[in-house]
């Protein structure tokens, strides 16, 4: 397919999935002081008994001007599908690189607006270590908010997703029992999940960097310079295996923001490790889709959280 053709559709895909209107939640709670650590609640809709929760990670290249709320609408069609959903907000990063300078780039993701366009100063990609603290903060305080928020919820029937960004959180989050020892977010054993789903994730930062993903938002995240090398240990996924949980990754072919290249890497780094990750690879879809709740892409999402889930 000629590159305009593709640049063409990739626009198209970004419109539509961020053309839908915001979905207010059912509840909200907090897991720590800052304004940022929040998690959102929508109850499943229709739903009789227990009913699996779907934790959600949004991305945004993990830069500020992207919070939970372009995400809403997934969380929404989610709960319009019978589950529970706990959408995830986290800290993100301040204007300036991980250098203390700003960067002259246009992220994956827009150009500081949600669902821009154009050449533009992009915002810095997280922070460090405190995008990494509210993950596991959030993850640890889930069940007891959830059992508040969402009694419908099985928490023994979790699932965690994210997307782009948040796919790489997913992940991260998912393998926490093998960081380094010295990693203050580690825990003692494999947390309580059914699986993750990880849709178009930045799952590893070594080709995300050599492919300048997100203008180089991963080398941004770990703050820059020589930072990367130190702090990938404890932020790569890829260099975070074997995690023991079921983990799908969900990945567009035509993918201008996340290429798939990063996710396959990821799996081939998997099947070195002993793991078997699964890779669903949907031709003619981009980045967008896979959140748009009314796009094809987002029926194949909610099916291979429904394989884990049930």
């Amino acid at each position: 397919m000629p590159d305009d053709v593709v640049a063409a559709r990739a626009a198209a895909e970004e419109e539509s999935a961020f053309s839908h209107p915001a979905v207010e939640p059912d509840a909200t709670a907090a897991y720590g002081d800052h304004p940022d650590q929040l998690i959102d609640f929508y109850a499943p809709r229709g739903a009789t008994g227990p009913v699996p929760l779907v934790v959600v990670l949004h991305g945004g290249a993990w830069r500020a001007p992207y919070d939970r709320r372009h995400i809403t609408p997934f969380a929404g069609f989610l709960a319009r599908r019978g589950f529970a959903v706990a959408n995830v907000e986290y800290r993100r990063g301040p204007v300036g690189d991980g250098d203390g300078d700003a960067v002259g780039v246009r992220d994956g993701d827009g150009d500081g607006v949600v669902g821009g366009a154009g050449v533009g100063v992009a915002p810095v990609a997280g922070r460090w270590p405190d995008t990494f603290d509210d993950i596991a903060a959030a993850l640890d305080a889930l069940p007891a908010l959830a059992r508040e928020a969402l009694p419908q919820a099985d928490a023994r029937r979790t699932v965690l997703t994210g997307h782009s960004a948040g796919g790489h959180l997913a992940l991260w989050a998912a393998s926490r029992h093998v960081l380094p020892a010295d990693a203050p977010w580690r825990v003692n054993g494999p947390p309580p999940l059914r699986g993750v789903v990880a849709l178009a994730p930045i799952a590893d930062f070594e080709i995300a960097q050599k492919l300048a993903v997100c203008g180089g938002a991963a080398r941004q995240l770990l703050g820059g310079g020589a930072h990367f090398a130190d702090r990938r240990p404890y932020a790569d996924p890829a260099m975070l295996l074997p995690t023991g949980i079921a983990t799908t990754l969900v990945q567009g072919r035509t993918d201008l923001v996340v290429p798939e290249a990063v996710a396959e890497s990821y799996a081939d780094a998997a099947a070195r490790a002993g793991e078997v990750v699964g890779l669903t690879l949907l031709e003619d879809v981009g980045h967008f889709p896979l959140i748009d709740p009314v796009a094809d892409a987002c029926a194949v999402v909610v099916e291979e959280i429904a394989q884990l889930a049930w």
